[in-house]
Protein backbone atom coordinates (compact mmCIF):
# COMPACT_ATOMS: atom_id res chain seq x y z
CA UNK A 1 0.00 0.00 0.00
CA UNK A 2 2.97 2.37 0.52
CA UNK A 3 3.52 2.68 -3.25
CA UNK A 4 -0.18 3.03 -4.12
CA UNK A 5 -0.97 6.60 -5.23
CA UNK A 6 -4.65 6.31 -6.12
CA UNK A 7 -6.97 5.19 -8.90
CA UNK A 8 -7.19 6.39 -12.49
CA UNK A 9 -10.65 6.01 -14.02
CA UNK A 10 -10.50 5.80 -17.81
CA UNK A 11 -13.82 6.38 -19.53
CA UNK A 12 -13.50 4.69 -22.93
CA UNK A 13 -15.99 6.81 -24.86
CA UNK A 14 -15.86 5.67 -28.47
CA UNK A 15 -13.88 4.60 -31.51
CA UNK A 16 -13.89 6.65 -34.71
CA UNK A 17 -13.36 5.30 -38.23
CA UNK A 18 -11.78 2.05 -37.04
CA UNK A 19 -10.30 -0.41 -39.52
CA UNK A 20 -12.43 -3.13 -41.08
CA UNK A 21 -11.17 -6.59 -40.07
CA UNK A 22 -14.12 -8.83 -41.00
CA UNK A 23 -15.96 -8.96 -44.34
CA UNK A 24 -17.72 -5.59 -44.08
CA UNK A 25 -17.14 -4.37 -40.53
CA UNK A 26 -15.44 -5.25 -37.23
CA UNK A 27 -16.44 -6.31 -33.72
CA UNK A 28 -14.12 -4.01 -31.76
CA UNK A 29 -13.15 -3.92 -28.10
CA UNK A 30 -10.43 -2.03 -26.23
CA UNK A 31 -7.79 -3.42 -23.88
CA UNK A 32 -6.11 -0.98 -21.45
CA UNK A 33 -2.76 -2.11 -20.02
CA UNK A 34 -0.61 -0.57 -17.31
CA UNK A 35 2.26 -2.68 -16.03
CA UNK A 36 0.68 -6.04 -15.13
CA UNK A 37 -2.89 -4.69 -15.08
CA UNK A 38 -5.13 -5.47 -18.05
CA UNK A 39 -8.73 -4.30 -18.43
CA UNK A 40 -11.20 -4.73 -21.31
CA UNK A 41 -14.30 -3.00 -22.64
CA UNK A 42 -17.25 -4.93 -23.96
CA UNK A 43 -17.36 -5.98 -27.63
CA UNK A 44 -19.52 -3.87 -29.97
CA UNK A 45 -20.78 -6.03 -32.86
CA UNK A 46 -20.34 -4.94 -36.49
CA UNK A 47 -19.37 -1.33 -35.93
CA UNK A 48 -16.34 0.71 -37.00
CA UNK A 49 -17.61 3.72 -34.98
CA UNK A 50 -18.45 1.98 -31.68
CA UNK A 51 -19.67 3.77 -28.54
CA UNK A 52 -18.47 1.80 -25.52
CA UNK A 53 -18.99 4.32 -22.73
CA UNK A 54 -17.22 1.87 -20.41
CA UNK A 55 -15.37 2.95 -17.25
CA UNK A 56 -12.14 1.07 -16.51
CA UNK A 57 -10.18 1.75 -13.32
CA UNK A 58 -6.42 1.27 -12.90
CA UNK A 59 -4.52 1.41 -9.62
CA UNK A 60 -1.51 3.70 -9.97
CA UNK A 61 1.75 2.79 -8.26
CA UNK A 62 4.33 3.94 -10.83
CA UNK A 63 3.23 7.16 -12.59
CA UNK A 64 6.13 6.92 -15.08
CA UNK A 65 4.68 3.82 -16.82
CA UNK A 66 2.76 4.48 -20.05
CA UNK A 67 -0.89 3.50 -20.33
CA UNK A 68 -1.26 1.27 -23.40
CA UNK A 69 -4.47 1.23 -25.42
CA UNK A 70 -4.97 -1.77 -27.75
CA UNK A 71 -7.95 -2.22 -30.06
CA UNK A 72 -8.96 -5.69 -31.28
CA UNK A 73 -11.61 -7.24 -33.51
CA UNK A 74 -13.35 -10.14 -31.73
CA UNK A 75 -13.32 -13.31 -33.79
CA UNK A 76 -15.15 -16.52 -32.94
CA UNK A 77 -13.06 -19.20 -34.62
CA UNK A 78 -9.60 -17.61 -34.77
CA UNK A 79 -7.34 -15.26 -32.80
CA UNK A 80 -8.71 -11.75 -32.45
CA UNK A 81 -7.35 -9.32 -35.08
CA UNK A 82 -5.31 -6.29 -34.05
CA UNK A 83 -6.94 -2.99 -34.98
CA UNK A 84 -4.18 -0.65 -33.78
CA UNK A 85 -2.64 0.60 -30.57
CA UNK A 86 -1.72 3.83 -28.82
CA UNK A 87 -0.17 4.89 -25.55
CA UNK A 88 -0.08 7.94 -23.33
CA UNK A 89 1.65 9.13 -20.18
CA UNK A 90 -0.29 10.37 -17.17
CA UNK A 91 2.46 12.76 -16.00
CA UNK A 92 0.76 15.97 -17.27
CA UNK A 93 -2.55 14.84 -15.78
CA UNK A 94 -0.95 14.14 -12.37
CA UNK A 95 0.79 17.55 -12.47
CA UNK A 96 -2.56 19.21 -13.15
CA UNK A 97 -4.02 17.40 -10.12
CA UNK A 98 -1.44 19.18 -7.93
CA UNK A 99 -2.48 22.62 -9.20
CA UNK A 100 -4.41 24.81 -6.71
CA UNK A 101 -8.12 24.77 -7.57
CA UNK A 102 -9.65 26.83 -4.73
CA UNK A 103 -12.11 29.29 -6.21
CA UNK A 104 -11.48 28.09 -9.78
CA UNK A 105 -14.72 28.12 -11.81
CA UNK A 106 -15.90 24.87 -13.40
CA UNK A 107 -14.79 24.60 -17.01
CA UNK A 108 -11.41 26.27 -16.44
CA UNK A 109 -8.55 24.79 -18.48
CA UNK A 110 -5.69 23.94 -16.12
CA UNK A 111 -3.24 22.95 -18.86
CA UNK A 112 -3.09 21.77 -22.46
CA UNK A 113 -1.14 18.82 -23.85
CA UNK A 114 -0.18 19.33 -27.52
CA UNK A 115 0.12 16.39 -29.91
CA UNK A 116 3.76 15.39 -30.46
CA UNK A 117 6.01 12.55 -31.57
CA UNK A 118 6.12 11.40 -27.93
CA UNK A 119 2.37 10.83 -27.61
CA UNK A 120 -0.46 9.46 -29.75
CA UNK A 121 -2.71 12.49 -29.43
CA UNK A 122 -4.64 13.30 -32.61
CA UNK A 123 -5.34 16.83 -31.34
CA UNK A 124 -4.58 19.05 -28.36
CA UNK A 125 -5.84 17.54 -25.10
CA UNK A 126 -7.17 19.90 -22.42
CA UNK A 127 -7.02 19.12 -18.72
CA UNK A 128 -9.99 20.90 -17.17
CA UNK A 129 -11.38 21.65 -13.70
CA UNK A 130 -14.96 20.40 -14.05
CA UNK A 131 -17.53 20.16 -11.24
CA UNK A 132 -14.92 19.73 -8.52
CA UNK A 133 -12.76 17.27 -10.44
CA UNK A 134 -9.74 17.36 -12.75
CA UNK A 135 -10.71 15.76 -16.06
CA UNK A 136 -8.71 15.15 -19.24
CA UNK A 137 -10.37 14.46 -22.58
CA UNK A 138 -8.12 12.87 -25.21
CA UNK A 139 -8.39 11.63 -28.77
CA UNK A 140 -5.71 9.02 -29.50
CA UNK A 141 -4.67 8.21 -33.06
CA UNK A 142 -4.09 4.48 -33.39
CA UNK A 143 -0.69 3.28 -34.60
CA UNK A 144 0.22 0.19 -36.65
CA UNK A 145 -3.08 0.33 -38.57
CA UNK A 146 -4.43 2.14 -41.61
CA UNK A 147 -6.87 4.34 -39.65
CA UNK A 148 -8.80 4.90 -36.46
CA UNK A 149 -9.00 6.92 -33.26
CA UNK A 150 -10.17 6.24 -29.71
CA UNK A 151 -11.69 8.91 -27.45
CA UNK A 152 -10.99 8.66 -23.71
CA UNK A 153 -11.54 10.69 -20.57
CA UNK A 154 -9.28 10.50 -17.50
CA UNK A 155 -10.41 11.16 -13.95
CA UNK A 156 -8.54 10.68 -10.65
CA UNK A 157 -9.98 8.90 -7.62
CA UNK A 158 -8.26 9.57 -4.29
CA UNK A 159 -8.33 6.57 -2.00
CA UNK A 160 -8.19 6.98 1.80
CA UNK A 161 -5.02 5.33 3.10
CA UNK A 162 -3.12 5.65 -0.19
CA UNK A 163 0.11 7.62 -0.43
CA UNK A 164 -1.63 10.19 -2.65
CA UNK A 165 0.11 12.61 -4.93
Amino acid sequence: MEHFLGLLRIHVHRGVNLAIRDVRSSDPYVVIRLGKQKLKTRVIKQNTNPEWNDDLTLSITDPSLPVKVLVYDKDTFSLDDKMGDAEFHIGPFLEALRAPTDGVPSGTVITRVPPSRDNCLAEESCIVWSEGKVVQEMVLRLRNVERGEVELQLQWIDVPGSRGL
